[in-house]
């Protein structure tokens, strides 16, 4: 099967093409404001990493609560309103960032990010749930490693703005910018014509609260082995939670740049944001075969965890930044690998509520490991370079575990059942009768 080209992608898909540009845009908005969050708690708190910390749980927990109902309305109501929605929703909240003056201030900081997140809880899922069907089969795994790239791009020259803009303009004007490009992202979107979720009316009790839909979909993972190993694939990445809270504070603490911790953040996020692109665009080339996607994620694993070790050797700023960029290069593969495996083997049906529980699973494993990295380094007084070895070791363990599934995998492999012409007739009409 013939993958197609980036160009061609956007060229030909006017839907996919305002879809990515629309997150383009909110994205960049979404790195400047980043920045200039962390700045702002870092300069009212005295330099405090669990101030930084409780924000970076604050933007993973709403995830985890909000996101399996969310996923139910996912699959229940039109995905485009709800990227809409979420967007603008997004925009009027961040705005209120405008009003935190001083550290009395700070709980309007923490509630509007929260806020902000459980609106982003709805969005998500339904983006990557439209994707399979905006694109074809040639088209999907170019589509999704083009959305990681894209996503990685935003970063680095979002993050590295970002904390120039806050340097020198300030921070408002760096809230202002993110508030705008939820604004616009919203637009881009309104133009597409998407087609509906299966808008399937609910019937009986369970199902009007969606508790029965959700609990489909648990059934559903749990009698299907794979697509519980393929779930767990961010799971394991989650991990990686306690190592963005570690590059705040090596920009802070480590590698400040003339003084302002701004900078130093804004070069490291800007690292990973560029390590992120290379490796969506890699994973293009590794192959769009489930195998060839699979065998991938074990190396990934491991290249991340050796890569924070070799983090905490560094003595500068330019070679923390290389150890940063590889480390997430892989982390990305990780992610796209994992997202076009669970598309290509969740029928649509089932998509949103599954997307949604695995990002829910994700954040909080991600919330937990930032708490963590927190304590260790301000309860503990853990130096920012024990923990980057400490965080890196923990990646042994996912990755081990995968080189065993892969290998198992490799000798019998899962059938693919869904996907336009690979999917199974009848296990898509059985599925779809007893989800009414």
């Amino acid at each position: 099967m013939i993958q197609v080209s980036y160009r061609a992608l956007l060229g030909r898909n006017r839907n996919f093409r305002l879809v990515w540009l629309g997150g383009v845009v909110s994205q960049i908005g979404d790195w400047f404001n980043t920045v200039a969050v962390y700045a702002l708690l870092l300069d009212l708190t005295n330099g405090s990493a669990t101030a930084v910390a409780w924000m970076m749980v604050l933007q993973f927990l709403p995830m985890a609560l909000v996101g399996p109902a969310a996923g139910v309305v996912v699959d229940r109501l039109d995905r485009r309103r709800i990227m809409i929605g979420s967007d603008l929703a997004r925009g009027i909240l961040i705005l209120g960032l405008l009003l935190v003056r001083r550290e009395a201030d700070l709980w309007l900081a923490y509630a509007v990010m929260a806020a902000s997140v459980a609106a982003r809880a709805f969005f998500e899922p339904a983006r990557t749930a439209t994707i399979p069907n905006i694109t074809s089969k040639q088209e999907l795994v170019a589509a999704n490693a083009l959305s990681s790239a894209s996503w990685a791009a935003m970063l680095a020259l979002g993050a590295a703005l970002g904390g120039l803009v806050t340097a020198v303009v300030g921070r408002d004007a760096a809230f202002v910018v993110n508030s705008g490009s939820f604004f616009v992202s919203a637009i881009l979107i309104g133009r597409t014509h998407v087609e509906s979720a299966f808008g399937r009316e609910p019937a009986g009790g369970r199902h009007v609260s969606g508790l029965g839909d959700l609990l489909e979909g648990f059934r559903y993972v749990a009698t299907r082995g794979y697509v519980m190993g393929l779930l767990s694939i961010k799971a394991g990445w989650g991990i990686a939670g306690g190592a963005v809270l570690l590059l705040t504070i090596f920009g802070e603490r480590v590698f400040p740049v003339a003084g302002d911790p701004a900078v130093g953040i804004g070069i490291l996020f800007g690292a990973r944001g560029l390590g992120a692109l290379i490796g969506g665009l890699i994973t293009k080339r590794i192959g769009h075969t489930p195998d060839a996607l699979r065998r991938a994620v074990a190396p990934s694993y491991l290249t991340y965890g050796a890569c924070y070790v070799a983090l905490a050797y560094v003595p500068n700023l330019w070679l923390a930044s290389l150890a940063v960029l590889t480390a997430h290069g892989a982390g990305a593969i990780l992610w796209v690998a994992s997202t076009v495996l669970l598309q290509l083997h969740i029928p649509d049906e089932l998509r949103g509520r599954l997307f949604a529980v695995e990002l829910a699973v994700v954040t909080s494993i991600a919330a937990g490991a930032t708490y963590l990295t927190a304590y260790g380094l301000d309860r503990l007084a853990m130096s920012p370079r024990s923990m980057a070895i400490l965080i890196g070791a923990t990646f042994i363990v996912p990755g081990t575990v995968w080189i065993r599934l892969a290998s198992t995998w490799s000798k019998s492999p899962p059938e693919r059942i869904s996907q336009d012409t690979d999917s199974d007739p009848e296990n898509e009409q059985e599925l779809r009768q007893r989800l009414g």
